[in-house]
């Protein structure tokens, strides 16, 4: 083994519990070796999920995509930083490109699709992809979040329902 492979796997096992030697085991690993996409994911990470730094984040996961674009374990979180970043139409490029990807989890970027569907408030569209996901899963391990998606959006979806019910019966009232 690699000393870098040592300190990627001490960033991977402090994260996110222990974000100061998360980062000193990133800073030995990048010392050995400035273009690991795991270390520059995993900054990324850092980056979006405990500082909010968006921007600064997706340089992160860009840099390590252009460095490698099989980089496999980037574009699961690259695109959740986008859909928090509110860059739906660069989150949705990158989940149809991801999706070409030979290897890549489809069920995580399938999710993530869901997500941003989510977020746009295209519910039913959500719950379309959801019915994708589940036909692409291989284990139970994705059944939990899958259902308890499958069940906020159908809750979303009856309420805008009930709110386009609401406005028509008020319609209706005032016309009379």
């Amino acid at each position: 083994m690699k000393a870098i492979d040592k300190y990627i796997f001490e960033a991977l096992d402090n994260y996110p519990y222990s974000l100061v030697e998360t980062i000193e085991s990133l800073d030995y690993a990048l010392s050995y070796d400035n273009r690991n996409t795991m270390a520059l994911c995993l900054y990324g990470r850092v980056q979006a999920d405990q500082l909010f730094k968006y921007e600064e984040a997706k340089e992160y996961f860009q840099q390590a995509i252009s460095i490698n674009i099989n980089a496999l374990e980037v574009y699961s979180h690259y695109i959740y930083t986008l859909v928090l970043n509110e860059d739906y139409e660069e989150a949705t490029k990158l989940v149809n490109f991801a999706l070409t990807i030979k290897g890549i989890n489809k069920v995580e970027i399938l999710l993530k699709k869901v997500m941003l569907l989510e977020s746009q408030k295209y519910f039913k569209k959500a719950l379309k992809t959801l019915k994708e996901v589940r036909l692409v899963t291989l284990s139970n391990e994705y059944d939990y979040l899958i259902d308890e998606t499958e069940k906020r959006l159908n809750k979303k979806v009856n309420k805008k329902s009930d709110k386009v019910l609401k406005k028509e019966k008020s319609n209706k009232k005032k016309n009379k």
